[in-house]
């Protein structure tokens, strides 16, 4: 192929960008914790100390909370954690497994009564290896999914483009919670 083949359409600057400066925290793993220990390193540790708003949490359980994700993979992209700083699966006590089980469903219910998705992405992530960002703290993902809310954006630009802003997004969602 030509060199020009690669040239931007007009002009030596003409690209078009889309900016997503959220994403440099991510890449660069702020807020992420360093070792396996609770406290202010740990994001799901502080989130509950914090203002709902702030901390986008969306509804508090007894010993599991819901918190939107700060990098979703799509709208209304939801955490289901633990208040206590516990990394693996089988470690949960019984009300905790129960509870995030409960809030899971209720995020789903939400999410359909808030935005009408036509499935859902629903798992964890155990151990970094498994792909877990913060891997000190168990968390349970429920990621909306709709058709056609997949294109050439995160396969050629590594972007995902989101329709709503974070406080939208939970607001909506605090707004459909079942009750």
């Amino acid at each position: 192929m030509a060199a020009e083949e690669f040239e931007p359409r007009s002009g030596a600057d003409a690209w078009e960008r889309l900016w997503a400066p959220y994403r440099m925290a991510y890449i660069r793993g702020e807020n992420k914790p360093t070792h396996g220990e609770a406290g202010h390193e740990c994001p799901f540790c502080v989130s509950p100390g914090v203002d709902d708003s702030e901390s986008l949490v969306v509804v508090r359980g007894r010993v599991a909370y819901v918190v939107l994700n700060l990098y979703p993979y799509n709208s209304g992209h939801v955490l289901v954690c633990p208040y206590r700083h516990v990394a693996d699966y089988t470690d949960l006590d019984d009300e905790e497994r129960d509870e995030i089980a409960v809030l899971t469903q209720q995020s789903m219910r939400a999410l359909r009564a808030a935005s009408s998705p036509q499935g859902f992405n629903i798992g964890m992530n155990q151990g970094g290896i498994a792909g877990a960002g913060i891997a000190a703290h168990l968390h349970q993902h429920v990621v909306p999914r709709w058709g056609g809310d997949t294109n050439f954006m995160p396969v050629v630009g590594g972007t995902k483009v989101l329709p709503a802003l974070l406080h939208d997004t939970r607001d909506l969602l605090r707004e459909h919670w079942p009750r």
